[in-house]
């Protein structure tokens, strides 16, 4: 029996788009305009077994629509689509019950995969949440990347008090150390708006380090090709954090 699939879009053309995609290999379609369309055609969930629902639509926008869904159905399998992704969206999609989260423009390709890991997935499954390596903190992202790193900030410094040491495990379950390097110019911007000095040392940078990391594997969806990436770029956000950041915290 084939799965039923509904697709919520306001692009007419990533729908019909979208619509050959899946019937192509045998799934059967249904179509929403918007949010407030998607939840109606969506009722109990009964008749469908995964939902690809964008991010950006007139009317109550994806994460609501999303939120709406999961509460008429706690175990449907809703993949987000987004032309404008984010570390940020994407845990705020997870944290709603978002299964995946594929950004366009997908490929036929791309889209089948997901909906079939999709629905491979079971609701009872749980989320890894332990490393397989004793003592390391497991982060996975969106797009299946593992990021490990030691329970104690000062274990992911190397010799090096300004470089970050991260192993990084793909979803081909390929594992490298990554090295982030925090550089001269974020510590110098740092100190010059906050008029105090954030050692390299301070977890401060350690958790910056990281966002930087896993920013480069939801945008390129690979394992740095050197193992070295440096941190360059800091927002208002980052300051104001650095602000009410503990000038005595352990690194």
């Amino acid at each position: 029996m084939p799965f039923n699939i509904l697709i919520v879009d306001d692009e007419e053309n990533i729908r019909s788009v979208a619509r050959i995609a899946l019937e192509a290999v045998g799934y059967k379609v249904g179509e929403a305009r918007d949010g407030e369309q998607g939840v109606e055609l969506f009722g109990s969930g009964s008749d469908w077994d995964a939902v690809l629902l964008d991010r950006k639509m007139p009317g109550i926008d994806g994460l609501e629509t999303l939120r709406q869904i999961r509460e008429r159905d706690h175990s449907a399998r809703v993949i987000m689509i987004t032309a404008f992704a984010s570390i940020e969206l994407a845990v705020d999609a997870m944290k709603l019950g978002a299964t995946d989260f594929i950004r366009k423009p997908m490929t036929p390709e791309i889209l089948r995969n997901a909906v079939s890991a999709a629905l491979s997935k079971s609701e009872d499954q749980p989320q890894p949440t332990k490393s397989s390596r004793p003592g390391m903190i497991d982060t996975v992202t969106m797009n299946g990347f593992h990021v490990l790193t030691p329970p104690e900030f000062s274990q992911a410094i190397d010799d090096n008090p300004g470089h970050r040491r991260f192993i990084v495990r793909s979803p081909s379950h390929d594992e490298k150390t990554v090295i982030v390097e925090i550089g001269d110019e974020p510590v110098t911007y740092i100190e010059r708006m906050i008029h105090r000095r954030l050692e390299r040392k301070s977890s401060f940078w350690t958790l910056h380090a990281q966002r930087t990391l896993t920013d480069y594997l939801w945008n390129e969806a690979q394992i740095p090709p050197t193992c070295r990436l440096e941190l360059h770029e800091l927002d208002r956000d980052d300051v104001e954090m650095a602000a009410r950041w503990d000038e005595d915290e352990p690194a």
